[in-house]
């Protein structure tokens, strides 16, 4: 009886936390001009969106990932809209069709994040087709989605040095050299950026370290050392995700500090929900972060198996107090063994530190690849066959030699991507950029 009715208590829980967890259209704005017509949805977070083109009659349809519409009312026709109007999709998604006057639009759509003024916006512009207007802004809006932001932490540092090696070889510097070249790394990457718990030699504590990922508003967190044992033959790499249990534990703190734990996923506080709700909706914050971790984990540990031998085969889980953000993708990342003498040597060649950074950050794109957070660059440049290929808009007096530049990848990988039989584009043309090796 007494589980019959906590079923039912957390069935009535989950009902306010299915609401909140889509995306809300709050309002719809239109504006005419003279050379475009612009619609703007105001979100209460990023969305994941599809835009295309029906004729007969004509109208732009705008589908929303699991998102609802929280609008009053929807604005008056103006300019190429005549009527705005909205229904919603099985599995919770929203549509909503821009009925049109005419037939040669061109539609152009971008996620903007906040400013002073305004939230979270989807923009679309309508165009003339084949305007002069349309074909300026095309490559300006392909740009504008956020970046996928990962958080990595250096080890130990200040008065911790961590472990040491046989050489002398303190933990604390050599796990920021290889944190150092994985940020350069994932720099380089389009559609990502990196950012460093610490960049010298100073203490942080584990909750601090954590804690600056999510000011930021990180996408994933990698904590980066290097493991060491009384036996020196003991070798390998190996990666960790946060324990069940201290998920567990971590949660009942938080509960019990709820009044100061705002903005978890979404922005959402536990301070003014009942006792259940909020561990209802803490334990789905932090169950999912562990299974993306788990997720993430199993694509580091491949591409660290390519250049070391691996510990464990597995992603491990254990109690690592830096890994305990209730909201956030996070790993721990032991390197190799600097109380084995070779793997210590090792750590200090340079390019062996390239190695290793470069490993760490083919596996975090690799998992993004597949996980691409909504209203980011990485899923808008998800192709159709759930790779990530950048989508780029070709404009007036530039070449392929230097699209490939700028992307860091080889001609010929996009004559390959495109069905291109030489180096003829044309101005308007959309390629398809694959991912830099």
């Amino acid at each position: 009886m007494v589980a019959g009715v906590r079923s039912l208590l957390i069935c009535a829980a989950l009902m306010p936390l299915t609401a909140w967890a889509g995306v809300s259209v709050n309002a719809v704005r239109l504006w005419a001009g003279p050379d475009s017509t612009r619609v703007v949805m105001d979100l209460d977070a990023p969305a994941d969106h599809r835009i295309f083109h029906l004729r007969d009659p004509s109208r732009i349809v705008v589908d929303l990932t699991q998102a609802r519409l929280a609008a009053s009312a929807m604005p008056d026709g103006a300019g190429a809209v005549t009527r705005i109007r909205s229904g919603k999709r099985d599995g919770g998604d929203l549509r909503v069709v821009l009925d049109l006057s005419v037939d040669a639009i061109q539609p152009r759509s971008v996620i903007l994040p906040p400013n002073d003024v305004y939230g979270h916006r989807l923009v679309i512009d309508l165009f003339p087709q084949g305007s002069e207007a349309a074909r300026s802004a095309a490559p300006v809006i392909a740009q504008q989605r956020r970046e996928v932001l990962v958080a990595i932490d250096p080890g130990h540092g200040g008065e911790d040095p961590g472990a040491i090696g046989r050489r002398g070889t303190r933990e604390k510097s050599v796990v920021l050299q290889i944190a150092r070249r994985l940020a350069e790394q994932i720099n380089a990457q389009p559609g990502m950026r990196a950012m460093l718990t610490r960049n010298g030699d100073y203490f942080l504590t584990h909750r601090n370290r954590w804690q600056k990922a999510r000011d930021q508003r990180a996408d994933f967190f990698v904590s980066i050392h290097a493991d060491a044992f009384k036996d020196r033959r003991a070798h390998g790499s190996s990666v960790y995700a946060l324990s069940e249990r201290a998920a567990t534990d971590e949660a009942a703190r938080w509960l019990a500090e709820r009044e100061n734990a705002a903005d978890l996923i979404g922005g959402v506080s536990l301070d003014d929900k009942d006792d259940l709700l909020a561990s209802v909706l803490l334990d789905l914050s932090q169950n999912a972060a562990i299974s993306s971790s788990l997720n993430a984990g199993s694509f580091l540990l491949d591409e660290l198996g390519a250049i070391n031998d691996l510990r464990r085969k597995e992603v491990q889980q254990a109690n690592f107090l830096v890994l305990k953000s209730p909201d956030i993708p996070s790993l721990l990342v032991e390197t190799a063994f600097i109380s084995n003498p070779e793997e210590e040597k090792r750590l200090l060649n340079a390019a062996y530190q390239e190695k290793i950074a470069a490993a760490i950050m083919r596996g975090i794109r690799g998992y993004f690849a597949r996980n691409a957070p909504p209203g980011t660059q990485l899923a808008q440049a998800r192709g159709a066959d759930g790779d990530l290929a950048y989508r780029h808009v070709i404009g007036s007096g530039e070449t392929l030699s230097e699209i490939a530049a700028r992307y860091k990848v080889k001609m010929q990988e996009i004559r390959s991507a495109n069905d291109l039989h030489g180096d003829v584009i044309r101005v308007g043309q959309v390629l398809a950029i694959p991912l830099a090796r």
